[in-house]
């Protein structure tokens, strides 16, 4: 109860930020209106250290204690500017995020000024559901800060929220800001497929003749076993010797070609198709070899290189799924 009591509280002071600051285009130099600060648990502790202290100093008439008391209170309110002081004027200039496959954990990467004359320390940028990334700024510097987020279903991706904090000087602060930033992350189809890649012929090939055993292709590795493969593509030599069943991959020399197409894969829906697609494109990278996809409304012709593939992947991503 008390867990979901605090996530409703959450998502209120979240939406009401988002409605107070609105987005944040770029170039942005966060200002003090837009940062948030509050005790953490070694300042709470520190507080209630500072108010026994305090009681015992009244008690017993005792100056020095109340001094100490006294000196060691602001001491704590300087800290606490100082925090503030940390994220305040931080310039972020440039952020950008990059492909990545559906279910995978993405990257953003966020570029950092400094102009101020004092580095900025202790501070660590998180997006929701992923693991804070710690960095500092030195003064007058500049630097690129990757941050993991959680990638969702295939197409684009808004990156709704990141939380920037610090906890500089001394840790009894914590002071953070939301950036709701521009920035949009090509999600690809999850490479998955259960078939091996098709055979390159007359340079063009279609998934009809992924049944069909590698003849004259090229080993180059073993993957597990799926259900759905052939019994014949089994290493059954490496699992006599006590290894889990393992399936021989092949693949056609740099020279192939192959044009994928939704050609045999009418058995699939649109969602397995197109991570079959991928699995099969990635294959492609090993030998470099040239591939192109022919989809209903929409066709890449055949090429190599990892610029191409970059296409072919997002043309799958934004398939049926962006205008």
């Amino acid at each position: 109860m008390f867990t979901a009591a605090r996530r409703r509280l959450t998502e209120r002071v979240e939406q009401w930020a988002r409605k107070r600051q609105g987005g944040d285009p770029l170039p942005l130099t966060l200002q003090g209106r837009r940062l948030y600060i509050l005790p953490t648990r070694a300042g709470l502790a520190a507080a209630a250290l500072l108010f026994v202290m305090l009681i015992a100093g009244l008690n017993y008439s005792n100056s020095l204690a109340l001094f100490l008391t006294f000196l060691l209170a602001g001491v704590v309110l300087v800290g606490m500017h100082e925090c503030q002081r940390t994220l305040q004027g931080l310039e972020l200039v440039q952020a950008e995020a990059a492909d990545c496959h559906a279910g995978t954990v993405g990257t953003v990467e966020l570029r950092f000024a400094n102009p101020a004359r004092q580095p900025r320390r202790a501070l660590s940028v998180r997006s929701p559901g992923s693991s804070a990334t710690q960095f500092e700024v030195a003064a007058g510097a500049v630097i690129t800060v990757q941050v993991a987020f959680q990638a969702g279903e295939r197409g684009r991706n808004r990156l709704e929220r990141l939380e920037l904090a610090s906890t500089a000087p001394s840790g009894l602060f914590r002071c953070w800001t939301w950036l709701y930033l521009p920035v949009d992350a090509i999600v690809y189809p999850s490479a998955q497929g259960s078939r091996p890649l098709p055979r390159a012929s007359a340079g063009r090939v279609s998934a009809q003749s992924a049944a069909q055993a590698p003849g004259e292709e090229e080993w180059v590795g073993l993957r597990a076993y799926q259900s759905g493969d052939s019994p014949r593509s089994i290493a059954w030599k490496v699992w006599a010797r006590g290894a889990p069943l393992m399936v021989a991959q092949y693949a056609a020399s740099s020279g192939s070609d192959y044009l994928f197409s939704f050609d045999g894969l009418e058995s699939l829906d649109l969602e397995a198709r197109l991570s079959q697609l991928a699995a099969w494109i990635n294959e492609c990278a090993r030998p470099d070899a040239a591939c192109g996809l022919r989809l209903p409304g929409a066709d890449l012709p055949l090429g190599r290189g990892a610029a191409h593939r970059t296409l072919l992947l997002r043309l799958l991503a934004l398939y049926r799924a962006d205008p």
